[in-house]
């Protein structure tokens, strides 16, 4: 009992560190969205599934064609497979992302009607779809929380102090005790953008950073806010 007493200062100072990031974070990007273009769940299923070692830029390039020629789950599951190759080839990893394509929209035909299961545990039965993917899709798709650790957010949990953590699914589960659950798909979002924007792999933008005064990793990038300033990157980029 007195132990837990003790721990109880620094895991509530913990949280409330983290919920001040969150609010900064909030602040810095008040409209987030999904940067992959979709229509149904199903779009944003086989989007995700093409944004693996990819950008979202590139799975929006492609996605177009991709859809007019592959409209429901019944034309991915019964297509060519090296047409289907042929449409998602500059996504990399072709091969394996159109098997994958073409065994869940089968999969769906088989399980769930031709409809994309709404629930983490249906998600991740199908090919080629882990927690990550399912957690973009009921997110965005379900408005059902979900909290997806790509490396962005993984990186960013582990620069802001809310873990330690590497394997995603324990980042994942520490995190999601910091931030209230309602909060945690526009978290994963706004994480993504301030890594793809701001805070680096390599070389963070550290003086032009709006969350820096929060951040306990702040200096381990560029401090000089002219540098740091042309290290920054804009929603153009991702478009």
């Amino acid at each position: 009992m007195t132990r837990n007493l003790c721990q109880m200062p620094a895991e509530e100072e913990k949280v409330k560190a983290a919920r001040s990031i969150y609010r900064a974070l909030s602040r810095t990007y008040p409209e987030v969205r999904c940067e992959l273009n979709f229509e149904s769940p199903l779009q944003l299923l086989v989007a995700t599934v093409l944004s693996a070692q990819c950008t979202d830029k590139r799975v929006n390039m492609v996605t177009p064609s991709l859809f007019r020629t592959f409209p429901t789950a019944s034309a991915l599951a019964h297509s060519d497979l090296s047409k289907l190759e042929e449409i998602i080839h500059s996504t990399g990893f072709f091969h394996a992302k159109a098997r994958n394509i073409q065994g869940l929209s089968r999969k769906l035909l088989s399980d769930f009607d031709g409809l994309v299961p709404s629930t983490l545990e249906e998600l991740v039965t199908l090919p080629g779809v882990g927690r990550k993917t399912a957690n973009v899709v009921l997110g965005h798709a379900f408005d059902t929380p979900g909290i997806t650790v790509d490396t962005h957010f993984g990186r960013l949990s582990r620069r802001f102090g809310w873990t330690d953590q590497m394997d995603p699914v324990k980042v994942e589960m520490e995190v999601g005790g910091l931030i209230p659950r309602k909060e945690w798909t526009n978290l994963s979002q706004r994480m993504i953008w301030h890594g793809r924007r701001v805070c680096h792999s390599r070389k963070p933008a550290c003086g032009a950073c709006t969350i820096a005064k929060l951040c306990p990793s702040a200096g381990i990038g560029e401090m000089n806010i002219a540098k740091a300033t042309l290290l920054l990157k804009t929603d153009a980029d991702f478009r």
